[in-house]
Order: C-alpha cells, then sequence, then structure tokens
C-alpha cells in the first residue's frame, strides 16, 4: 500500500488578472490546480506555460497580491486566491 505522504495533492488557484496582464491572458480570471504549498514562483511558470510570451513579459515587472500582500517574492506561498497586478500609468 502506497504511503499517503508520499501522493502529491494539487489544490484549486484562482487567479485574476488586471490592466496588461489581463491583455496577455485573455481573460480576467482563471482557475486551475498546483500542487499543495506551492510557491509563487510555481504560479510564474504555470501563468507562462498557459500564456507565453505575452505573458512573461508582464510578470516580469508584475507584482502579486496574495490575500493582503502585495510582493514581488517569488518565494511566497501562493494560497487560494493571487491577483496579478503589472505597473499601472498615471499617478
Amino acid at each position: 500500500m502506497a504511503d499517503p505522504h508520499d501522493l502529491a495533492v494539487d489544490t484549486t488557484l484562482t487567479v485574476r488578472y488586471f490592466a496588461a496582464a489581463a491583455d496577455a491572458s485573455g481573460c480576467a480570471k482563471e482557475t486551475f490546480t498546483v500542487p499543495a504549498g506551492a510557491d509563487l514562483a510555481t504560479v510564474e511558470r504555470v501563468l507562462i506555460e498557459r500564456h507565453g510570451a505575452p505573458m512573461a513579459r508582464v510578470l516580469a515587472v508584475a507584482a502579486f497580491l496574495v490575500g493582503d500582500d502585495l510582493t514581488r517574492d517569488r518565494t511566497a506561498p501562493a494560497g487560494s486566491e493571487v491577483d496579478v497586478l503589472p505597473p499601472f500609468a498615471g499617478g
């Protein structure tokens, strides 16, 4: 019998896109699965795989909002909902 600790567990992640990130993804929001405990680097890799070079360019300058925390730290845990926030024009 397999050890339950050896089984990969996935979790549902909702990503909301704003401004240029919405343009790059072609949508305002999407939901998919990532490994449980995924960090933002994992989310970034998944988003680039899903949306290609346009998303890679946006993510190179974007910040992530996870809960109440705005971060560019890709080692931060993703949680269950992430907002992708590219720089906004204006002041």
